[in-house]
């Protein structure tokens, strides 16, 4: 594989504007991952009480476990961002991967500083996307309980569908049952559904003074039965761990669990980050031969404006080596191999709308990579595909759902960054959250809808204007309904209203889009080959 030869000037006007843009928009992602970090202005009585117990924050508690100086990738850390009157940072849970003993594990820990650990609709969301991450990349889940359970007031939005609370109990068994150790620690309330976490654990270790586990509480007990009893008579380490057999380790403090909790992870039998099973290509990895930072200055601020996909390429794969497929072909879709932290990957990457070449080119180099066991990478930056009645009369819509259909069916493990925007069947096309990849990732310049917001605006008026009674309609009225669809599509297409939903598993800095890409495919490298799916069949 031959360098990527750069053409950009870094010294350009253009380059320097789009770079102090980006830092602007990396500012603004700073402050507000801070923000969930630290829960914003009112909880300081919360933390207060919290710490007041002897407990440790959440985060911390992480920093505990994993191994010293290893990474801890964090997902999600801005859901209900913009929700619930901005009152649950974070959603109240910390969910994300880490490292013991060389071994990633996926953790979700409760923040009981935010609402006592009680768990809203985000918070079951978030919880349930982490084990499904758990389940495709074959890892085990370490549990860090300290929570309210459900967050009553909203229960119709938690208990009974299919990915609410028992949705979280029906994916912890099944964990289990593979294999994939679950494992809790106890550090606060574990009540009614929340009782079931650690009861569905293959080990438990309890925090005494702290921990708790019951069906009911107290004031339940008492309703229910007459019983006055206290918290830790009714369900404190020492009930389940000498008594009631729930708990299987009782210990009298944080960190004595997670020495405890680091030595069980010894005996689970787990493969590390560096065993890499032969199917995985991989070599001795190389840094870019450009700066990762240069791609603040790529990015157009104006989103209207294109930028080349290659030279974000050239910023990611080791060595900026890339040999590109078909490059004299469909040249508004980029396909080519690459290394990425010594990972074999394909890449396929956007230079805007998909035409039918496009489509055609992307569909035979996933089948190539199916083909291959290659694993795939989608780097979105689309309006979607071509219309008009030349594209429509060329096929575009069977040439776009072939290749719909070929990343549907593509087994081999699949990525997703979204580097600027993601619109229409283009999302679809591109592997968008719908086609399950392994990891969807969003810049913070990323917008995702079913179009622009200036086309919506054009659009969706035209609509309402032709129903509409009559033809006084005034001027002023049609700029009215024009900027609140504007408004609608722009707020809606923003890419903190998408992350705080769970639309992807993170909005990330550029610059560590290498790193992330490099522990996904790892993770998926470590696994048995996946299974090939019935193959697929490429046609002109």
């Amino acid at each position: 594989m031959q360098p990527i030869r750069s053409v950009i000037d870094v010294g350009s006007e253009t380059f320097l504007s789009n770079d102090k843009a980006y830092r602007d928009l990396v500012s603004t992602l700073n402050e507000r991952m801070q923000w969930a970090i630290d829960g914003g202005p009112g909880r300081e009585r919360s933390i207060e009480r919290h710490l007041g117990r002897g407990k440790v924050m959440v985060r911390k508690r992480i920093d505990m476990v994993i191994d010293v100086d290893s990474p801890f990738v964090e997902f999600s850390t801005l859901s209900g961002w913009g929700q619930y009157d901005n009152t649950v940072p974070g959603a109240g849970i910390v969910t994300g991967i880490g490292l013991v003993h060389g071994v990633p594990y996926v953790f979700i820990a409760n923040d009981a500083t935010v609402k006592g650990g009680s768990l809203v609709p985000m918070a079951i969301k978030k919880h349930v996307r982490a084990q499904d991450i758990a389940a495709e990349n074959g890892l085990g889940v370490i549990y860090l309980v300290d929570s309210g359970g459900a967050f009553l007031p909203l229960q119709d939005e938690i208990f009974p569908d299919k990915d609410h609370f028992g949705g979280s109990f029906y994916r912890q068994a099944r964990l289990s049952a593979q294999g994939l150790p679950q494992l809790s620690v106890v550090l606060g309330g574990c009540t009614a559904g929340g009782a079931y976490v650690p009861a569905l654990s293959d080990e438990v270790i309890m925090v005494e003074g702290i921990g708790r586990i019951f069906l009911g509480g107290p004031p339940i007990v008492k309703a229910a039965l007459g019983e006055i009893i206290s918290p830790d008579e009714l369900g404190g380490a020492e009930v389940h761990t000498t008594t009631s057999g729930v708990s299987d380790y009782r210990v009298g403090s944080e960190e004595e669990a997670y020495g405890l909790l680091r030595d069980i992870c010894l005996a689970t039998n787990q493969r590390k980050i560096t065993d890499r099973q032969p199917w995985a290509d991989w070599d001795e990895p190389e840094p870019p031969l450009y700066k990762p930072e240069e791609l603040y200055g790529i990015v157009s601020a104006d989103d209207r404006v294109p930028f080349d996909a290659v030279e974000i390429v050239a910023r990611l794969v080791d060595g900026s080596r890339f040999r590109s497929f078909k490059p004299e072909w469909g040249s508004s879709i980029v396909c080519g191999f690459a290394r990425i932290w010594g990972h074999l990957t394909g890449i396929i990457a956007n230079n805007g709308i998909i035409f039918s070449d496009s489509a055609l080119k992307a569909t035979h180099f996933i089948e190539l990579c199916e083909q291959r066991r290659i694993p795939l990478i989608f780097l979105q930056n689309t309006s979607g595909y071509m219309v008009g009645s030349d594209s429509e009369a060329a096929g575009i819509a069977k040439h776009g759902a072939k290749m719909v259909a070929a990343v549907a069916n593509a087994t081999v493990p699949k990525y997703t960054v979204l580097i600027g925007g993601s619109y229409g069947a283009g999302n679809y096309g591109m592997c968008g959250r719908g086609f399950n990849p392994r990891f969807l990732y969003a810049w913070p310049n990323s917008r995702i809808a079913t179009m622009a917001a200036a086309t919506a605006e054009t659009v969706l008026t035209d609509i309402r204007l032709g129903g509409l009674k009559g033809d006084d309609t005034t001027e002023e009225e049609i700029a009215a309904i024009r900027a609140e669809i504007r408004h609608q599509y722009e707020t809606q297409s923003d890419p903190y209203h998408a992350t705080s939903r769970l639309w992807d598993d993170g909005l990330i800095d550029p610059i560590q889009t290498r790193d992330v890409l490099g522990l996904s495919l790892a993770l998926a490298a470590r696994q048995d080959e996946p299974a090939a799916g019935p193959g697929l069949v490429y046609r002109m």
